[in-house]
């Protein structure tokens, strides 16, 4: 890469999950680059949706690197994630036709949720399987996997953890690290973020900023989704030995059984 870019540039490594990420700088320019990034990116930036994509090349490896804008910003805190540009931003995703067209000409599909809840079963071990949150959690996605059909499925990103919401020095505010994005039902965003961040007595303040009503529907849907995804949460910990979190993960499981 350093005989792609020229020896005057500093290039290194910008953490993450992949190891994809760096960051370059060279005087005054500064970009943020990252190994063969899904052509998606690009669509999000013109939709002002990331930091601009500045340019797309391809080296003699074939690997392709993507360069967006380098923003002096910040992540959120999470007791930010009740603002209103939040709500704002994540409904204009969820509207948007271009983005749900491009991620669908690139072979997505629409999340079904029976298989979404074999995919989590499947994914459990015998030791996972066998704790009674766990049990109680798989029978009530059972219990409520024909129930909650959506038809109006959207591009969701699917990790709206506060860390991947970045706001810069003009007060901008972007949604950044979109490897794991679906086209699915919008309460699996809209209940992450509710269910990680919003007390329950101002989930419907902050869907009003979203534009939209509480109702049972809206409230199974993401009860399911947020336990689905904390299932398969609580296994990835166990693989990486993180066994903290996964005790976390189990605890929060209790918490949403019961709202």
């Amino acid at each position: 890469m350093e005989h792609f870019f020229g020896q005057d540039w500093e290039i290194v490594p910008a953490g993450g999950a992949t190891g994809e990420a760096f960051y370059a700088q060279h005087e005054e320019n500064q970009y943020f680059l990252k190994r063969n990034t899904s052509p998606f990116l690009a669509s999000l930036s013109a939709e002002g949706i990331v930091p601009k994509l500045v340019w797309t090349k391809r080296l003699e490896t074939g690997d392709v690197f993507t360069a967006q804008q380098w923003l002096n910003g910040r992540e959120l805190q999470p007791s930010e994630m009740n603002r209103e540009n939040v709500a704002k931003l994540l409904r204009k995703i969820h509207l948007s036709k271009p983005l749900l067209s491009m991620l669908k000409r690139l072979g997505k599909t629409p999340v079904q949720p029976i298989k979404n809840l074999q995919a989590v079963k499947q994914d459990l071990d015998d030791e996972i399987l066998n704790l009674d949150s766990v049990k109680a959690s798989l029978k009530f996605l059972e219990n409520h996997v024909n129930g909650i059909h959506y038809e109006n499925t959207v591009v969701c990103h699917c990790d709206v953890n506060h860390n991947n919401w970045l706001l810069d020095e003009n007060n901008q505010l972007y949604l950044i690290d979109w490897d794991g994005a679906v086209v699915g039902d919008p309460a699996i965003d809209i209940g992450t973020l509710l269910y990680w961040y919003i007390p329950r007595n101002e989930w419907e303040k902050w869907l009003n900023l979203y534009g939209l009503s509480l109702d049972n529907h809206l409230l199974l849907r993401m009860k399911w989704y947020v336990i689905a995804q904390t299932l398969t949460s609580i296994q990835w910990h166990k693989d990486k030995a993180r066994l903290d979190e996964m005790n976390k993960e189990i605890d929060r499981l209790h918490q949403y059984l019961s709202l």
